[in-house]
């Protein structure tokens, strides 16, 4: 066959040179299909890269850069993926962690106020048994000094509520 010589469609497209997967399909049934098909079907098998698979080495350069740069990207997905995972863990034991201190420190807290109380009850009933003692008391007076909150407004108080 001469170069620009249209090919007979009875010849098989196996008998023409460098049609790759095309090959064996006969040439009517070809442009038929063609002309009827669903090129999204045909998409790999018409890929001007499929043609130029011997004659150059830059198409199957480029299929294997993009088959890198999707390597690439995937390794880089699934380790950020590891990541994500691992700072989820490591913020949720953080958030576990600060709960059981802040439920520590709340008991803690309500035990202080009930030992607090409890202070208080016992400083203001030793101030009543001092208040009671002292005038039966011979210390000498003005060796002692007393604080003004701590004097006999306490004893009056409570002679008063007792009345």
């Amino acid at each position: 066959m001469m170069p620009g010589q249209i090919p007979d469609p009875s010849l098989a497209a196996g008998s023409l040179p460098s049609l790759g997967p095309l090959a064996g399909i006969s040439a009517t049934t070809l442009t038929d299909q063609l002309k009827l098909a669903d090129f999204r079907q045909f998409g790999t098998m018409l890929s001007p890269l499929h043609f130029l698979g011997r004659l150059g080495k830059r198409p199957l350069a480029i299929k294997t850069e993009m088959d890198e740069d999707e390597e690439r990207r995937k390794r880089r997905r699934e380790k950020n993926k590891v990541a994500a995972a691992r700072c989820r863990n490591k913020k949720k034991e953080r958030t576990d962690f600060l709960q059981r201190e802040s439920e520590r420190l709340e008991m803690v807290n309500s035990e202080l106020k009930a030992q607090i109380e409890e202070l208080r009850l016992e400083r203001q009933q030793l101030m009543v048994m001092l208040n009671l003692h002292r005038p039966t008391c011979i210390v000498r007076t003005d060796s002692v000094k007393t604080p003004e909150s701590e004097a006999n407004p306490l004893l009056e108080q409570l002679s008063a509520e007792t009345k």
